[in-house]
């Protein structure tokens, strides 16, 4: 089973709004996320495939299939919304089993077959409680055991946990990554929350204006973003203008840094990178070692096992974020932890 965009557009009736050349695919046992800013687009993207919008371009594939036009109950997709959807006037295993009802099976069939799935998501002791009688997260577990059921050929994930807190949020997206991998579908994720996509999804698809930034693995999309974009809206980071000064050497408003400058000419103007957890906090700086850097604290944010320091070091600050309970007042950047990426900042840190 697979699902795939093949060059989709999409424009809202009387707007410029909408998705531009979008192409994506998700494998059989595969889950993708896509994250970006509200009005990014990531939702009308799962819209597209769920056939609640129907493509002005392209075309929408499930398992090789064009479905571009097909209605979206022929579609057998599972679709799991924000709100649940659960209806409250019917017990838990009538919940579940309704797409099954829809589909003409009987009732002795429907609650067996309701029920395993019920006992598949952690929810086998409740099968005949009404939903108000459950807690956000098991209202999520009911909405994934109906969202799979009846063996759709796709399953679709609509900001699922945004409703939940922290903690029960954790708990659910591992619990959601248990269910998937075990079912073995392909999985499409759109959430706001970079967290969530990151600790489960096989790939980030990472939005903006409509278009995709960049599609990849977690790791490098972290590590690696192809632009100043990618690298400030996945997770906290430091982005700086700079000049290429000479071999491995930018020079920054902060200083030089040292780093691998490719095949870079020197003046070329670029990015500098670095990702807070990167700059590594130092006792006693050495005399004018390219980057190690002293200066003031202005912001000390303790969020328990990490502290978020912002650092004005006189050409600007360097966020850094680490362990240590000691006082910081001085800084070093390796070479390794550099990056360079194309100039200009859209979100300049």
């Amino acid at each position: 089973m697979s699902l795939r965009y093949d060059n989709v557009s999409y424009t809202y009736p009387g707007t410029s709004t909408g998705v531009f050349d979008i192409s994506l695919e998700i494998g059989r046992g595969e889950l993708l996320a896509i994250i970006g800013a509200s009005g990014s687009g990531k939702s009308t993207v799962l819209k597209l495939l769920a056939g609640f919008v129907q493509p002005s371009a392209g075309r929408v594939l499930i398992d090789g299939d064009d479905v571009s036009t097909t209605l979206p109950e022929a579609r057998r997709l599972g679709v799991v919304f924000q709100n649940y959807a659960l209806f409250p006037h019917m017990r838990l295993w009538e919940n579940v089993a309704y797409p099954l009802k829809v589909r003409g099976l009987s009732r002795g069939e429907r609650r067996e077959r309701a029920a395993a799935m019920l006992q598949r998501v952690g929810m086998g002791n409740r099968v005949d409680d009404f939903p108000a009688a459950l807690s956000g997260g098991q209202q999520q577990r009911v909405a994934l055991a109906r969202a799979l059921v009846f063996e759709p050929r796709g399953l679709l994930l609509d900001e699922p946990l945004s409703a939940l807190d922290a903690g029960l949020r954790m708990e659910m997206r591992d619990e959601i990554l248990r269910v998937q991998r075990a079912a073995g579908i392909a999985t499409l994720l759109v959430t706001h929350d970079q967290e969530e996509a990151l600790s489960i999804a096989d790939k980030v698809a990472v939005m903006r204006d409509g278009r995709l930034i960049q599609v990849g693995p977690p790791r490098a999309l972290y590590e690696t973003p192809v632009n100043a974009d990618v690298a400030a809206f996945v997770g906290q980071s430091n982005l700086w203008p700079g000049r290429v000064t000479g071999a491995n050497l930018v020079g920054t408003a902060l200083g030089p840094l040292a780093c691998d400058t490719g095949d870079r000419a020197i003046g070329d103007a670029v990015t500098v990178f670095v990702r807070p957890e990167r700059v590594t906090p130092v006792d006693e700086p050495a005399t004018a070692v390219v980057g190690q850097f002293t200066g003031t604290v202005v912001a000390d944010r303790y969020l328990g096992p990490v502290r978020r320091i912002d650092l004005d070091v006189g050409g600007g600050i360097i966020k850094l974020e680490t362990h240590l309970r000691e006082p910081v007042t001085s800084v070093a950047i390796p070479p390794d932890a550099v990056r360079l990426l194309p100039a200009g900042l859209q979100n300049p840190a």
